[in-house]
Formats: structure tokens, sequence, C-alpha cells
């Protein structure tokens, strides 16, 4: 081998090895900063779900509590207007932020830690997943201004925090890292931001788990294998579930529209739909439409739920939301998808608790627009013996779900019907 060939081949060696370093740096310093968002947000978040479930013992002890909707929406405006953040967009901001130079503040964690409190304290029908993203993400940004991180950079620190905060909450880490990827646009995934998000996710839920932070792990009762009659009744049982997301989706835009054009005053608005909230329950005559609903949740997936029950936490959240009240509508679009997944799944012929999970899953699917999220959700929360009913309800729901979702800021990067690019927002239309 001559002396020339010899070169090459150093100089060959040489660039391969200079890749592989710099690829182990910044593998390990993603690993370093996944694990550091991972504890700084396990800890934050656990605090906030022990909060969550003191106050909302305290409510299920206190069954007037209801009654002080008002007074807590009236805080809520109140404190966000002291802090000079009233106009703030929640989990829109969040996750407009990923793909845009829009700033989310630390104290948006401050802030929709206690606003989510108070909302259900006194009864608000939300979530705490909304709560949850925007915590995680504004920690993750301070981090990221901390460690005096670029543009770029900070997106995916940010992302990091959103997967760490869901993971911590809902128990669910594989579910996490891959919605925090996958949430703010369409059609394509993060995957730079794979090994921290994980590694957030999997740190934070830990954390969470090791300080007692209780999270679901449901059973589904079912003994029918995987047939052509019973997956035509699954794939129908979606097409429903995807109709009724769009449906969901349409009454949120719609009340908050509503509520804005009648109510322009921040504190009017609130009060009025406190006001409507305490209405609705006293016509109800129940209070389980109030707060996150996760003994209904539990009562579908036994194979019991009240055939009309979706409908009024469609009303009971969209009345929620529009007027102001902190929270998420994740956990509620959970409870609309078990309650009705239980009663049509019956209906149909399916076993009601395998029509409860399908129903949640599919949902969840139709108004987040996240199919890997969705399956990883399915498995993590039902395990894995009725996999494939979950993936026939997750792609169904997903594509005949159209292009309306939860969040404004989500933009739809690549076709759900045909492969073409449309960088379109979602449809808000009704």
């Amino acid at each position: 081998m001559d002396r020339e060939n010899e070169e090459d081949i150093m100089n060959w060696l040489r660039a391969y090895a200079e890749k592989i370093y710099r690829n182990l740096g910044q593998y390990f310093r993603w690993l370093l900063f996944g694990v550091v968002t991972g504890v700084a947000v396990g800890l934050f978040a656990s605090l906030f779900s022990w909060c969550l479930i003191q106050v909302t013992s305290f409510r299920m002890g206190h069954r007037y509590m209801f009654l002080t909707l008002p007074l807590g929406g009236l805080l809520i405006v109140f404190t966000y207007k002291a802090f000079h953040f009233e106009n703030n967009g929640g989990t829109d901001s969040v996750i407009e932020s990923i793909h845009s130079e829009i700033t989310i503040p630390f104290r948006m964690a401050l802030l929709i830690f206690s606003s989510t409190i108070i909302t259900i304290l006194c009864g608000g029908s939300v979530g705490r997943e909304g709560a949850a993203l925007q915590i995680g993400g504004s920690i993750g940004k301070k981090l990221g201004d901390i460690f005096h991180f670029n543009v770029k950079d900070k997106k995916i620190i940010l992302m990091s925090g959103m997967a760490a905060a869901f993971a911590a909450l809902f128990g669910t880490p594989m579910a996490a890292a891959f919605f925090a990827m996958e949430v703010s646009s369409v059609g394509i995934m993060y995957y730079a931001a794979l090994v921290p998000c994980i590694c957030a996710a999997l740190i934070a839920h830990k954390i969470a788990f090791s300080l007692g932070v209780q999270t679901e792990n449901f059973h589904v009762m079912n003994d029918l294998e995987l047939s052509l009659i019973p997956g035509l009744k699954v794939v129908l049982l979606a097409i429903c579930c995807a109709i009724l997301s769009i449906l969901f989706c349409m009454m949120l835009q719609m009340g908050e529209a509503l509520f804005k054009k009648y109510f322009s005053n921040l504190y009017i608005r609130i009060a009025a739909g406190g006001l409507l909230l305490i209405l609705l329950t006293l016509i109800c005559g129940s209070q389980d439409y109030l707060g996150t609903g996760m003994p209904v949740i539990e009562h579908a997936l036994s194979g019991t739920a009240i055939p009309w029950a979706f409908f009024f936490k469609m009303l009971f959240t969209v009345i929620t939301i529009s007027a102001g009240y902190k929270g998420g509508e994740i956990v509620p679009s959970l409870f609309i998808g078990a309650t009705f997944g239980c009663t049509l799944g019956a209906l149909l012929g399916l076993p009601a608790s395998l029509g409860a999970a399908v129903g949640m899953i599919a949902v969840f699917c139709g108004v987040t627009n996240c199919p890997v999220t969705s399956i990883l959700i399915a498995f993590e929360l039902f395990g894995f013996d009725d996999a494939y009913y979950f993936l026939i309800a997750v792609a169904t729901s997903y594509m005949l779900s159209g292009y309306y979702s939860l969040y404004h800021s989500q933009t739809i990067v690549y076709s759900k019907f045909e492969n073409k690019y449309v960088n379109q927002p979602t449809s808000h239309r009704f």
C-alpha cells in the first residue's frame, strides 16, 4: 500500500472518529439535560399532583363547594391580571412556542398551578394535563435560559419539560415522550428531542412514583379474540368517536366565541360561567360532571355508564373552559370517550368495558391528532391484550376526525388523506 493511500485511510478514520465523538458528546449532553429536566419537573409535578388529590378529596367531602365556582373564578382572573398575564393562551402558547419565537415565562407554571387547583377545588370540569404541559413547558424554557441554550435547543428542552410533566402526572412515560414530540405538528415528529424527552419522562415518572403520586392503571374485561365481526364493530365505534371528537372541538370553539361576544369583561365572563355550572349541577342532581371525573371513567371501564353522561361532560367542560377557568381538556375527553364507548359498545354487542377503552383512545386521538401517542397510551393504560382493537380504533379515528383539534396552535403539516404536504392550521369552524 503506497503512502498516499495510507494517508487517505487515516484521514477517513480520523473523520469517522470525530463524528462518533461528536455524536457521543451530543448524546451525553442531552442525556444530562434530560435528567436535570426530569428531576426538576418531576418534583414540581409531584407537588402539583399532591395538591390536586387534597383539593379533590376536600371537595368530595364538602359537596357544597361547587357553589363557590363564581368566587373561585373571580380569584383566578384577579391573579392573572395581577401578573399581567390575562391574555395567556395556555397550552396553545406552549405548543406555538415549539415552532415559533414565542417565549414562555416561568410565571406561567406558578399561575397555572394555582389556578388549576382553584378550578378543581370549586368543581370546574377540567383535567390536569393542560396544567402539566404548561408547567413542564415553562420549567423547560427556564432551564434553557439558565443553561444559555440557543433558540433551537430551547425548543428541545421545552418539549422535554412537557414530556416530564405529562409522565409524572399520568404515569405513562412512553406516551408522554412521544406526545411532546408529536402534538405541535401533525404528520411529523421532532426526533431531535427523542433522547431528552424519553430520559426526562422516565426520570420524572420514577420520581413521582417514589413520592407516592397515584396514577391510573385500568383493566379491560374482554374475552373476544380478534375476528372480522368484532373488528367491524370496533371500526363503527371508532367512526362515531371521530365524529364525537369533531363535535367536542367545535363546541369548545363555539363556547369560547359566545362567551367572548356576550361577556367582554373577564370578571363577568367567569362569574357567569360559574353560575351556569351551578345551575346545571342542580338541574342534573349529580356532581359526576364536576372536577376530573376519574371515578366515572373507572365505572365505565368496569362496564357501567349513564347513556347521556358523555353529553353532559361535554357541556360542563365547554362552559368551564370557555368562561376562563383553568385546566385541560384531555381528561374530560377521556371521560367523554369512555362513557360514550361503554354505551355504544354495549349496543353494538361489544363488551362494555372494551367499548369504553376503545372510546377513550379513539376520542383522545381524534381531539389531539396524535396517533403514536394514542397507541402508546392505550398500551400503558390497558396492556397489550387488546392491542389490535386499539390499533384499528386509532387509525380510524385519526383519519376521520379531519383537521379539528383541541389546540388552535397545532399545525397540520402532512395530509391525513394523501401523501401531500399541506401545512395548514387546524379547523375551528362551526
